[in-house]
């Protein structure tokens, strides 16, 4: 993330329940209970939250992330970018190549930016794996400018 906002970043615990978003029926969290349960601290500009669940949001199969534009906070999902949860063998490259991408876009959601149609910019939306492995980790010429600081 440094690479490519040139801000430093702080990891830190965050996720104390999962429990609440937790959808029995769909084996999966509800991205939004989860995003609300995040907040900044005072100096935060922007907070994403990692976990390694499963996420929806109900129009949809899953989710990578989701992010509020309003709050600047945002959380992915590391699930689904793993080899291993379509059944191949790790490739912890890509994976992390697919983690950076995917935090990327969604922090590019609380700069103010909107989904590309340009499907080698980063904030091209990826409604697959595949989407996601075909965009770059870099905003296009077009987006690059528009993000709000």
């Amino acid at each position: 993330m440094r690479g490519v906002f040139h801000c430093p970043v702080e990891l830190k615990a965050g996720f104390h329940d999962l429990a609440q978003a937790y959808n029995p029926e769909r084996k999966q969290y509800f991205s939004s209970i989860l995003l609300t349960s995040l907040s900044k601290t005072e100096g935060e500009e922007r907070v994403v939250g990692i976990t390694d669940v499963d996420l929806y949001v109900p129009r949809l199969n899953f989710v990578f992330g989701e992010a509020n534009t309003g709050t600047g906070i945002a959380i992915v999902s590391l699930c689904r970018l793993r080899q291993e949860y379509y059944g191949l063998d790790p490739d912890e490259a890509l994976f992390l190549e697919r983690a950076t991408k995917e935090i990327v876009h969604e922090l590019g959601h609380t700069f103010g930016l909107e989904h590309c149609p340009n499907n080698k910019c980063v904030m091209h939306f990826s409604n697959s794996l595949a989407d996601t492995d075909l965009k770059g980790v870099c905003f296009c010429s077009s987006c690059r400018p528009k993000i709000i600081l």
